[in-house]
């Protein structure tokens, strides 16, 4: 081992030691068909006088958000909208929220949407928690500082996670340069988790999403140092969900039964791997959506199978795992047969969702930023299986490419 890998590993190990004596928590699930109209009462209950809502653009079109605020409208629960969040939220984006929320005296946040909404609300609210600090400066770990106003989220997508999770990942207005603020006091206080809300979902959005949920679910079990005996078994939870339920609602988007596990999946997902951590898929992903706004869960898919094969051996026992409680191997397949079968379902599961095998867009002149960014996200932080330094991370980023 390199003494760089080694001083890696060795930060990943005092981390860990810290990270177990940490108040962490999990946002309040409220499971099942109609949840949504219980959020006017959860506002009461946190004292909240005035919600910030935080939406997107196809949302209110498809109808989606105007009947969360109808539900908030009917039980007459002031609230300012803000509905202009893009894919990939930006540092502008967060600060118009920010400054919405407090000139119209807003007391509590409700997030309606995908990673990109939930996101961009979470960062706004750690904004109004440290409003002399710019979303620049709460990058990174442990930057917020205390309890943020309460939060709901209510995701409108089976895949981000982001309603359990302590990270909102925005993009720089300025430099595309797409980071993180990570802080316990970023997990939302309650999910709502009905599945009504997904049921209008295209199924691209559906693939993408549950791909991303699945990703979580695979990052977070293969990491090596931070999870625990819930992480692991939550990860494991997700992928066994997913495997039942992905193709059913890409299939037959009415399937309220499956959308419902496909929530839960998503939630477990994004708790295992705000718990135990991500890895070089979620990295690299990243910087394609900061410089070419490429969809998070469309990136995680095609980038997933192709960081699985180049772990190789490192990876088979966890993968064999998961594939075994995926019903994709049976229980006596030795690990690195069942490890290659789940990659190979993850092949074969994103060519039947017309998902692509790698992109045409990267540019030769971007690959060496990307090498940066990836490797200062992933680099001592998370504990992956294998740390790429520059030339394994260019030979993976040059597979991607098509």
């Amino acid at each position: 081992m390199s003494a760089i890998n080694a001083w890696y590993r060795t930060f990943q190990f005092v981390f860990n030691l810290g990270a177990r004596v940490l108040p962490w928590r999990k946002a309040v699930p409220l499971k099942g068909a109609g949840t949504v109209n219980e959020i006017p009462g959860v506002l009461a209950k946190e004292k909240v006088t005035k919600a910030m809502v935080v939406t997107d653009p196809g949302l209110m079109a498809a109808g989606v958000a105007p009947r969360v605020l109808a539900v908030l409208e009917d039980n007459n629960m002031p609230f300012a909208l803000f509905s202009e969040v893009q894919p990939n939220p930006t540092t502008d984006t967060v600060d118009a929220i920010f400054e919405l929320y407090t000139s119209s005296g807003c007391d509590g946040f409700v997030a309606i949407g995908g990673g990109s909404s939930m996101d961009a609300a979470k960062a706004a609210a750690a904004r109004v928690k440290r409003p002399h600090k710019s979303v620049q400066q709460l990058k990174g770990l442990f930057q917020v500082h205390g309890r943020i106003a309460p939060f709901i989220a209510v995701p409108t997508t089976a895949g981000t996670g982001s309603e359990t999770t302590i990270a909102a990942l925005i993009t720089d207005s300025a430099t595309h340069h797409k980071y993180s603020i990570m802080d316990l006091a970023l997990i939302p206080h309650y999910a709502i988790l009905d599945p009504e809300l997904t049921l209008g979902l295209p199924p691209h959005i559906t693939s993408t999403t549950g791909m991303d949920a699945l990703t979580h679910a695979i990052e977070a079990y293969l990491c090596c140092t931070y999870n625990t005996a819930e992480s692991k078994q939550f990860a494991l939870d997700a992928a066994a969900l997913i495997a039942q339920s992905l193709e059913k609602v890409y299939d037959d988007g009415s399937n309220i039964e499956a959308r419902g596990e496909m929530l839960d999946a998503a939630y477990k997902a994004g708790f295992a791997f705000t718990r135990a951590g991500v890895g070089n898929v979620h990295a690299i992903a990243h910087t394609l959506g900061g410089l070419y706004n490429t969809p998070h869960g469309l990136a995680n898919a095609v980038i997933l199978p192709i960081v699985l094969e180049d772990y190789g051996q490192k990876a088979h026992a966890k993968l064999a795992t998961m594939a075994r409680v995926s019903g994709i191997a049976h229980d006596t397949m030795p690990d690195d047969e069942a490890a290659s079968a789940f990659i190979q379902h993850i092949r074969k599961l994103n060519e039947r969702m017309q998902i692509p095998a790698g992109f045409d867009f990267i540019k030769e002149e971007d690959i060496e930023q990307m090498i940066t960014w990836a490797l200062k996200e992933t680099n001592p932080l998370y504990p992956v299986p294998i740390i790429y330094d520059r030339e394994r991370c260019r030979k993976v980023i040059e597979k991607i490419r098509l």
